[in-house]
């Protein structure tokens, strides 16, 4: 059972407003990756909503995904992965963990991420945009206590760097980098959304 977690919970400073609730091609941020999630065959899938937790859980309320909600949000993105990674079920032996902020990761894409992990069991599979290490990145059950209790900023990122040697990277369009920070990217988004 591999798992995805949708993180869906950010203050959205920068916007203004909440930007997993904003659209491109008709569909809010939130629910447009818990359904890509989905669709690439990721289960169960954990959508972590923090502000507006109200409007963005309605955003998914069809889809058969489970709903966390972090009180904590305000504390930063560690909160919503260890909110997320602690909704999982036992039998879940790995997550892939993406944002929802960025709108381009594809179906295809997490259905890479998941292959790759089915073919060796790595601890982690991290995608790679021209080098750039970024989301989405599924984790090995064995490191979601050292997911869960990493603090600040880069947390993530310090996961990656500590098992990389024995990681699968796999290279994705620079532009599937892409997330929706403020009202500029969302613009330049929305022009070219697909």
């Amino acid at each position: 059972m591999i798992a995805g977690v949708v993180l869906a919970a950010g203050q959205s400073t920068r916007m203004g407003a909440s930007k997993v609730l904003l659209a491109l091609d008709g569909e809010p941020l939130v629910r447009r990756m818990t359904r890509r999630a989905l669709e690439a065959g990721l289960a169960p899938v954990i959508t972590v909503v923090g502000r507006d937790a109200g409007a963005a859980a309605g955003a998914v309320a069809d889809l058969p995904s489970v709903v966390a909600v972090n009180a904590a949000y305000a504390d930063g993105m560690t909160t919503s992965i260890r909110c997320g990674l602690g909704h999982l079920p036992a039998e879940a032996e790995a997550a892939v963990i993406v944002f929802a902020d960025q709108p381009l990761v594809t179906v295809d894409q997490l259905r890479r991420i998941r292959s790759a992990y089915e073919t060796g069991r790595p601890p982690v599979v991290v995608s790679s945009y021209d080098g750039v290490l970024a989301p989405p990145t599924l984790y090995r059950r064995d490191l979601f206590p050292e997911l869960a209790a990493a603090r600040g900023d880069g947390c993530r990122k310090r996961v990656i760097r500590a098992h990389l040697e024995t990681a699968a990277v796999l290279p994705f369009p620079a532009s599937h980098l892409a997330d929706v920070d403020s009202p500029e990217d969302y613009a330049r988004l929305a022009r070219g959304a697909s």
